[in-house]
């Protein structure tokens, strides 16, 4: 299975990658929304976990860019992000998000416990 991080902070990004790859996931990084665009168009992950502040276009833009493609917009995009007010929330979902994670209140283990459950597995 593969998964398509889309994060800006390095570290961040790292973290859930290692701890990602150490449960058997392939990965694959972007760290602005423009390479975000074109790599979930590029490699077809099986999900893509996607920050919402980032560099150029913001995660919003990416999402809907993503939704709005056929050959993308089956792809389960669960967002990763600290803008945790009602109005982020609801305009991701609305957006296709399959889920909204507000980073501060989830560790690794619980996003991977997330990706696993939006991928059936």
């Amino acid at each position: 299975m593969k998964v398509l991080i889309v994060e800006d902070d390095k570290f961040l990004r790292e973290l859930m990658s290692k701890k990602l790859a150490s449960e058997g996931f392939e990965l694959v990084e972007a760290m602005d929304g423009e390479s975000g665009v074109k790599k979930i168009k590029e490699e077809k992950p099986d999900i893509a976990l996607l920050d919402l502040i980032l560099p150029g276009i913001d995660g919003f833009e990416v999402l809907a860019k993503v939704k709005e493609d056929p050959l993308t917009a089956s792809i389960p995009v669960v967002i990763l992000s600290n803008l945790g007010q009602k109005d982020d929330v609801e305009k991701g979902l609305k957006l296709g998000a399959t889920d909204y994670l507000v980073k501060a209140h989830f560790t690794p283990n619980e996003i991977i416990k997330k990706v696993r459950e939006v991928l059936g597995k």
